[in-house]
């Protein structure tokens, strides 16, 4: 399972920052649409295979605190969502679940 926090992203670089990052993408990884569906769909083309095994189990990937991020640039937002569409048309092994809750950190106003 690849988890990817978007908890405190506040722009498109910082948001595929933290893509880039938790699926660990390569170093030439374009930061646009394209390069994430691209990427998202060579995980598992057999050639580049992320993580060892995946392509037996399949590729779950949770996205979480991406709420606030969507709430703030709606266009930005949609957009993320139909990249991660596209890829799961494109690579049945992969799995992405949007969650819905705002971050996977608790809150300090909140008891517990």
């Amino acid at each position: 399972m690849v988890a990817l926090d978007l908890d405190g992203a506040t722009d498109k670089d910082g948001l595929m920052d933290r893509r880039a990052r938790a699926l660990d993408l390569p170093g030439w990884f374009g930061r646009n649409r394209d390069a994430l569906a691209d990427s998202l769909a060579d995980f598992l083309d057999g050639h580049t295979v992320r993580p060892e095994g995946a392509v037996e189990r399949g590729l779950p990937i949770v996205v979480d605190g991406r709420l606030p991020y969507a709430t703030a640039r709606p266009a930005e937002g949609e957009t993320a969502r139909e990249v991660f569409a596209e890829a799961v048309r494109r690579t049945p092994a992969l799995t992405v679940a949007l969650t819905l809750g705002g971050s996977s950190q608790p809150r300090a106003d909140l008891p517990g």
